[in-house]
């Protein structure tokens, strides 16, 4: 391990942080600019706001169960990553053959090399936890959904209603902000990857991976098709 590989794992984390307090909207006094996941958020209260008004509910549960199949799917990615990981540890010897005669790879040896695939199994152990406990909150949010009261009924209190409607909202919220934590964490996998190559790369790749996510958070097409109405 060299100076220039503490410096790039130390740029690695100030950037994963750095990003995930801007776009949270803790740093929302230094970049005002909405991002994705803000708006969204607010598209959830609409979502669950109107489902208040309708009898059948069909078209909400499926809108969860979409939700947690999709978590679901990427916790067991991370599984299979993790394996990946440990018989990558398992291939060390073939794997710094390979290395060895690579043009433009900086191979620091096998001890820096075994303490890379570390952190990268680090990473998705990270990405899995933050997938299955943001599909437990998924599923709680299922149940607070179904005990959400209906508006037409006169014995039920309008107050009362919006509040329980503000918990579901708060748990989607909450299971989407771990969701996306894990999806971010999947991401920045592929810019950990140029550690491999060099300390150098790793700093471009995570740089680049950055900007990638920046750029659909606050400047993305998908950003632009919900400002067309004004945020709540």
């Amino acid at each position: 391990m060299t100076t220039a590989d503490y410096i790039a794992l130390a740029l690695f984390a100030l950037l994963w942080a750095g990003y995930s307090w801007i776009t949270a909207g803790s740093g929302a006094r230094f970049f005002p600019r909405l991002s994705l996941n803000r708006v969204m958020a607010a598209r959830r209260k609409l979502w669950i706001y109107n489902s208040l008004k309708r009898d059948l509910k069909m078209i909400d549960t499926q809108i969860m169960a979409g939700l947690q199949n999709g978590t679901a799917f990427f916790a067991s990615t991370s599984i299979f990553a993790i394996g990946g990981c440990f018989a990558l540890l398992g291939a060390t010897d073939k794997v710094e053959a390979v290395f060895g005669n690579l043009p433009l790879v900086a191979y620091s040896g096998r001890t820096a090399f075994e303490i890379k695939v570390a952190g990268l199994t680090a990473l998705f152990g990270y990405a899995f936890f933050k997938f299955g406990w943001s599909y437990r909150l998924f599923n709680y949010c299922t149940i607070l959904f179904g005990a959400l009261p209906m508006m037409h009924d006169m014995n039920i209190d309008k107050a009362a209603a919006e509040r329980a409607a503000d918990q579901v909202v708060l748990m989607n919220t909450i299971a989407a902000k771990h969701f996306n934590d894990g999806l971010r964490a999947l991401f920045l996998s592929v810019g950990y990857l140029g550690w491999f190559a060099g300390p150098y790369m790793f700093m471009a790749m995570t740089t680049f991976v950055i900007f990638v996510l920046a750029r659909r958070q606050y400047f993305s097409e998908a950003r632009l098709a919900l400002m067309d109405r004004d945020i709540p």
